[in-house]
């Protein structure tokens, strides 16, 4: 499914499960600290998988106290050598749907600040080392998380949840954040800059996850257009 296919609220993972697997992968896999911090990643910032891959950890304001932020500069897709430049597998690319050197700053929820930042002290990384990186320094290859996320499904998740098509995809964080935001009451426009995308793709592929705001909404316009009491003269 491409990325902006209309994503099932069947697809979108519930909070349980994310803490649930995020949880398994930081305890039972070998480095599972950058896996923790990779997953967590997506699920609390909404980038793409090959956004969060080529991060580099001076690109991170991490503060000791409140939200900090993120600036994504690139990309490593996993493009195959057959279609790479140079004959790699991943190959460096600019943001996706915006121009060359075009940058977007991402805000970080306050348990991924301290995730992140307990990535970059145990593993003594500095500021010019990718944040996320394979147990040979290059970005974390797909083959490998992918595995690992489908261990934690299947050591997380029930038997009929683990064939069903919740969080099947490690691109569903992605999509979970998303969603989250938008059901939060985030404007569509600010979830559509975080998220590197549009508001008219968002709304495209968000719709049939978006729900529980009609009677906030209605709050909203009640008290938006409640008639002040006036005094007539007789």
């Amino acid at each position: 499914m491409s990325e902006w296919s209309a994503v099932s609220s069947a697809e979108v993972l519930a909070v349980r499960f994310a803490a649930g697997l995020l949880e398994w992968v930081g305890r039972r896999v070998r480095m599972g600290r950058c896996y923790r911090a990779f997953f967590a990643t997506l699920y609390y910032a909404g980038l793409r998988p090959e956004e969060a891959r080529a991060l580099r950890v001076g690109e991170a304001v991490l503060p000791e106290r409140g939200w900090g932020e993120v600036r994504v500069r690139a990309a490593t897709p996993e493009v195959g050598s057959r279609w790479s430049d140079d004959g790699a597998v991943r190959e460096s690319r600019c943001l996706k749907g915006r121009p060359e050197g075009e940058t977007r700053v991402v805000s970080l929820h306050l348990e991924l600040v301290e995730t992140l930042r307990d990535l970059i002290d145990g593993d003594s990384l500095a500021r010019g080392d990718l944040l996320f990186a394979g147990e040979r320094g290059g970005p974390l290859a797909g083959s490998v998380y992918r595995r690992v996320w489908g261990k934690a499904r299947a050591a997380v998740l029930s038997t009929f949840e683990y064939h069903s098509s919740a969080g099947r995809r490690v691109a569903d964080l992605r999509d979970t954040c998303l969603t989250v935001w938008l059901n939060s009451g985030v404007p569509p426009a600010q979830v559509a800059e975080w998220g590197g995308t549009s508001v008219a793709l968002q709304f495209a592929a968000y719709t049939q996850c978006v729900s529980g705001q009609a009677q906030e909404v209605l709050h909203r316009v009640e008290a938006a257009q409640a008639l002040p009491c006036v005094e007539t003269d007789a």
